[in-house]
Order: C-alpha cells, then structure tokens, then sequence
C-alpha cells in the first residue's frame, strides 16, 4: 500500500467519497469547479481544496503526480 493509499484509507468515508471525486476531477483536467492555486515557488505544483481535505499534485507532460492527500494544518505545505 502507498503513502497515497494510506492517506485515503486513514480519512472518513464521507471525505473518501469527496477525495475520491476531487481525484478523478483533477485526473480527468474537470476542475473549473474546484478551488486550486499554484504553490509559491513552483510551476508545476498545484493544491486542490475541498473542505479541509488538501490533495496536492504535479502536472507533467507525462501526466497528473498526486503527491500528498492531507488535512489542512500548520505543516500542510512544508515538505513542498
């Protein structure tokens, strides 16, 4: 199991729901609806918002990277 696993399997089944619908979302490029602001500092990496839940990601020419599924709090955005 992944560290993004880990995340989605540690929320509750509400925010699961949400988290999995905000992923397929961000996957699929459907975001005109979501809250999502690049990250200072860099160019490629970006930060959904739903409610408290935060999934941070990489668009490449590759593709869509989910880097971090987390819960909004003071160390949210450190690693990053």
């Amino acid at each position: 199991m992944d560290k993004i696993e880990k995340a989605i399997a540690r929320l509750s089944s509400r925010e699961r729901s949400v988290i999995k619908r905000l992923l397929s979302d961000v996957k699929t490029n459907k975001v005109e609806h979501l809250d999502i602001k690049k990250l200072i500092g860099h160019d490629d990496i970006f930060r959904a918002r739903k409610g408290s839940a935060r999934v941070i990601y990489r668009i490449t020419a590759r593709g869509v990277f989910i880097l971090a599924i987390e819960r909004r709090s003071e160390k949210t955005y450190r690693k990053f």
